[in-house]
């Protein structure tokens, strides 16, 4: 099946995430449409791309953003580093995907158990530090982490920063002009979180 000629076009932010919430459904009951390459597929999409949305991901490897959407080639705009965390270089690909592209969604996309958070939490409440490259990830992380009771189990204090975590990348780009502005002209920024034991992705309120 090659969707690229069978799906229609998706025209809006709303579309398009009903479109994220339908595949994560297939991909949940194990009926995921995988996509089969053939030629006239690669051949279109060497002439440009069109994504209709933009992820913001973990690099997780059980995250793999086109397998849990059940998204074809060309639908997924992809950006992923450890924590879904916000940085220059970050910045500058979902410029892209806005200014240049179109991609009229934005998703940032968190999940469970992450393990740059869970580092974080152990630098925010133990001083634990990383390798330094490690550590300078880690610490774009911290500013947006909760001020949580220390008692809580650890797998609440995690959930609930692994939350915070992703409205906090959210936030960092609302502030920014480009954000702000993309927002205003009808792009839509949601956040998520995957749920690696089940395959859902929670779409946060």
């Amino acid at each position: 099946m090659t969707f690229p000629q069978t799906k229609k076009p998706v025209r809006s932010a709303k579309a398009g995430l009903r479109r994220l919430i339908e595949g994560n459904g297939r991909f949940m009951r194990g009926e995921a449409h995988f996509p089969t390459v053939c030629k006239e597929v690669l051949s279109k999409l060497a002439r440009g791309q069109q994504p209709y949305a933009t992820i913001l991901g973990c690099s997780d490897s059980r995250v793999p953003p086109e397998l849990i959407f059940d998204a074809e080639f060309g639908e997924l705009f992809i950006v992923r580093v450890a924590g879904n965390v916000i940085s220059p270089e970050v910045m500058g690909s979902l410029q892209y995907a806005g200014t240049v592209l179109h991609t009229p969604l934005f998703v940032v996309l968190g999940h469970e158990g992450c393990g740059a958070v869970r580092a974080a939490l152990e630098f925010k409440h133990h001083r634990v530090k990383q390798h330094s490259r490690i550590q300078t990830l880690i610490e774009n992380i911290v500013p947006g982490l909760p001020d949580s009771d220390r008692r809580l189990p650890k797998d609440e204090l995690l959930e609930r920063a692994v939350e915070a975590n992703v409205r906090w990348s959210m936030q960092q780009l609302l502030e920014t002009p480009e954000g702000s502005e993309a927002v205003k002209k009808g792009a839509l920024l949601v956040g998520a979180i995957y749920e690696i034991a089940s395959g859902h992705v929670r779409f946060l309120s």
